[in-house]
C-alpha cells in the first residue's frame, strides 16, 4: 500500500444567499431496518428502482431488465484493508508494570511504514511507546494531532500486508459495530468481488451486491464495465455538524481515473449511452475528473461536495444503498433526484421495510 498525495479538488454548488439546512435531509428511520448482515447470495438483495417519481420494487438480480445495451457501469475496485487492530501497551513505572488495551483504526498511510490512525483511548499512550498487536506486528506512537495518532509500524510492504491480514479485523461502520463485533465472515462480506487495489477503510457498499453470475449476465446483455479507484476513508462516516450544509468541509480521499477509464466513459457518452456509477464513491470520483466539462484522466485527492444545485457532467443515473439521515450522501442523492423526490423514495423504502446502510438493500436512481 502506497501513500498518494495530490492537490485536492473541491466542487460545490448553490449560493450563500440561499442557505440549505441540515434538517432538510433528516428523516426518521426505525432501528430494525439497519442491516447487520448482508443477504445471501449478494444479488438477492432488494432493489428499489426510481425513474423520476415512478417507483418499482424488485431485486438486484433483476438489474439487467433495467439496463440497456451500451450502458456502462462504473465500478470502484478499491480493496478494504482489515484496518481495525486491537493491541496492548505495556509501561514500567513507579507502580510497577502496567498495561492498557489499545484499539486502533488505520486511516491513511504515510511514508516508510507510518500511518495516521484513530486510537482509543488516546490518553492511555504516550509518544515513544509501543503497542503490540501480534507476534509479528507492532507500532510506536510518533505523535498526536487533532484527535489522531501517527504510528510507525515495525513492518512495511508485503510483510506489513501479511501481518495486518492476520491481526486485523474489518472496519465495520459505527452503526453496525455498535450492534455486533466484526468477525471472520466480514472479511468476505465487506469486500467486493472485484476488489483489487488495497487502501480503503470502508467498502464501496453498493458494489457488495454484485456476484459473478450477475456480472456475467450483465456482460452478456451488452452492459460495459469501467473500473476506477477511490480509497474510501473513515471520514465517510463523520456526521455533518453545521446547520448550513454549504459550510461543511468534506474529508479528502485518494482516487484515480485512468486514461483507459476516461476514454471508455467518454466514448459511452459520445455514443449517446448512459454512464451509471455503482456507488456514491464512483460517482464522486468521475465527477471530480470531469470538472472541466468532460471526463479526463485524473489522479489525486478529492473532497468534492455534491448537494442540490450541483450540475452533473458524467453520471446519468446511480446505483446506491440507502443512506444515513443528515449525511452528505443524502445530499448527493437529493442533488441527483431532487429533494422532494428523494423524500418520497425514502418514505416508500421505509414503508416497504427495505434494509438500510452498508449491508442493506439497493436503489437504482434514474433522474427524469
Amino acid at each position: 500500500m502506497k501513500s498518494h498525495r495530490a492537490n485536492a479538488i473541491t466542487a460545490v454548488a448553490g449560493t450563500a444567499e440561499n442557505p440549505m439546512k441540515l434538517s432538510d435531509f433528516d428523516f426518521d428511520l426505525p432501528d430494525g431496518l439497519i442491516a447487520t448482515r448482508p443477504v445471501k447470495p449478494r444479488s438477492a438483495a432488494r432493489l428499489l428502482v426510481a425513474e423520476g417519481k415512478r417507483i418499482t420494487d424488485t431485486h438486484v438480480n433483476q438489474l439487467p431488465e433495467w439496463l440497456r445495451p451500451g450502458d456502462r457501469l462504473v465500478l470502484n475496485d478499491t480493496r478494504v484493508i482489515p484496518a481495525r487492530l486491537s493491541g496492548t501497551r505495556t509501561r514500567l513505572g513507579d507502580a510497577g508494570t502496567t498495561s492498557a488495551r489499545i484499539e486502533v483504526t488505520l486511516l491513511d498511510p504515510g511514508p516508510e511504514g507510518t500511518w495516521n490512525a484513530l486510537v482509543k483511548p488516546l490518553k492511555k499512550i504516550r509518544e515513544g511507546e509501543t503497542v503490540i498487536f501480534s507476534d509479528e506486528l507492532s507500532a510506536e506512537l510518533l505523535g498526536k494531532s487533532e484527535g489522531q495518532a501517527q504510528l510507525q509500524f515495525n513492518l512495511t510492504g508485503d510483510d506489513f500486508d501479511a501481518a495486518l491480514t492476520e491481526a486485523g479485523a474489518m472496519p465495520l461502520p459505527p452503526y453496525i459495530a455498535a450492534k455486533r463485533p466484526a468477525d471472520a465472515q466480514d472479511k468476505t462480506d465487506y469486500q467486493t468481488v472485484f476488489a483489487r487495489t488495497p487502501g480503503a477503510v470502508a467498502a464501496p457498499t453498493a458494489s457488495l451486491h454484485f456476484d459473478e453470475p450477475l456480472l456475467k449476465i450483465l456482460q452478456d446483455n451488452g452492459i460495459a464495465f469501467t473500473h476506477v479507484t477511490l480509497h474510501v476513508g473513515a471520514g465517510t462516516f463523520l456526521p455533518v455538524k453545521v446547520e448550513d450544509v454549504k459550510t461543511h468541509k468534506m474529508h479528502a480521499e485518494w482516487g484515480e481515473v485512468s486514461a483507459q477509464a476516461a476514454s471508455e466513459i467518454a466514448a459511452t457518452k459520445q455514443a449517446g449511452h448512459r454512464v451509471i456509477p455503482v456507488g456514491t464513491t464512483a460517482l464522486r470520483l468521475i465527477e471530480s475528473a470531469a470538472r472541466g466539462g468532460q471526463i479526463s484522466p485524473w489522479r489525486g485527492e478529492t473532497d468534492i461536495f455534491i448537494y442540490p444545485g450541483f450540475r452533473f457532467q458524467v453520471a446519468d443515473a446511480l446505483m446506491t444503498n440507502f443512506h444515513l439521515p443528515r449525511s452528505t450522501l443524502m445530499m448527493l442523492v437529493s442533488a441527483l433526484m431532487g429533494q422532494g423526490t428523494i423524500r418520497q423514495i425514502y418514505a416508500h423504502a421505509i414503508a416497504q421495510q427495505y434494509r438500510f446502510f452498508s449491508y442493506g438493500d439497493a436503489s437504482l436512481l434514474i433522474p427524469e
